[in-house]
């Protein structure tokens, strides 16, 4: 499988995002998923993945993960999304007994008590929502970047992803990060550029965008992510979409 991975690497090379999107709609066709949180970075890439479609004449398949406990924002801005661009949109939503368990059993901010008690929020309202997302996908696509933060820093463009291969066929499940290695202000010029639209909480001081009640606005020269469970220790804040990889 290293031997796959590596070829994907070579081909894909250092590939502006277009070249490597473009490239996964040809490799993988319907199998491929464009993952939204409808933050910065993800709409670049379904803006790249939508052209890269219309020169393909296929319409990438982008899905959202409505966890419930979204700011409105998030759906004012899911709906231009869904209106501008020529994809197919998903959303996928957490399975309703769990959550009326995880509510009647420990009340509506549980995820405040400890990092345990927040993944196991994230494990119901996102990371199972995202493995009936990537059913029966081969590979899928995501807006990570390098610079975000230090449980991101050695991202690869390309990965194996044996997290969330819930098909459970031996195929591997590809991971693609077109932006890994766009720095924050590459990000913003080429939206400006571009026309990209963004959402509403951006201009509000909310660089990194989640679940309402697990996401504030971050003061000057704070990380990117800092505003992401923000009572929590910086290496701790993944969700269980993305585990943190080996140096």
């Amino acid at each position: 499988m290293t031997d796959e991975l590596d070829e994907l690497t070579r081909q894909i090379g250092g590939g502006a995002p277009y070249d490597v999107l473009r490239f996964a709609l040809e490799r993988f066709g319907d199998g491929l998923r464009i993952a939204c949180s409808l933050g910065v970075e993800d709409m670049v890439v379904i803006h790249e993945a939508a052209r890269a479609g219309k020169d393909l004449g296929v319409k990438p398949r982008v899905f959202l993960l409505d966890t419930g406990r979204l700011h409105q924002e998030s759906y004012d801005l899911a709906d231009r999304v869904r209106s501008r661009y020529d994809v197919v949109f998903e959303m996928y939503a957490p399975d309703t007994a769990q959550v009326e368990e995880l509510v009647r059993t420990k009340g509506w901010n549980s995820f405040y008590e400890s990092v345990d008690a927040r993944k196991e929020c994230c494990d119901i309202r996102k990371v199972q929502p995202l493995r009936r997302a990537l059913s029966g996908a081969s590979a899928w696509a995501t807006g990570m970047r390098r610079e975000q933060s230090v449980t991101r820093s050695n991202l690869g463009v390309v990965e194996r992803d044996t997290t969330h291969d819930a098909s459970g066929a031996p195929r591997p499940l590809w991971k693609l990060n077109p932006l890994a290695s766009w720095t924050e202000r590459q990000t913003w010029a080429f939206v400006e550029e571009h026309g990209v639209p963004t959402h509403a909480l951006h201009r509000a001081g909310f660089p990194s965008i989640g679940c309402a009640p697990c996401t504030r606005a971050v003061a000057p020269g704070e990380d990117v992510r800092a505003g992401r469970w923000w009572w929590e220790d910086p290496s701790n804040k993944e969700c269980g979409l993305h585990p943190r990889r080996s140096a």
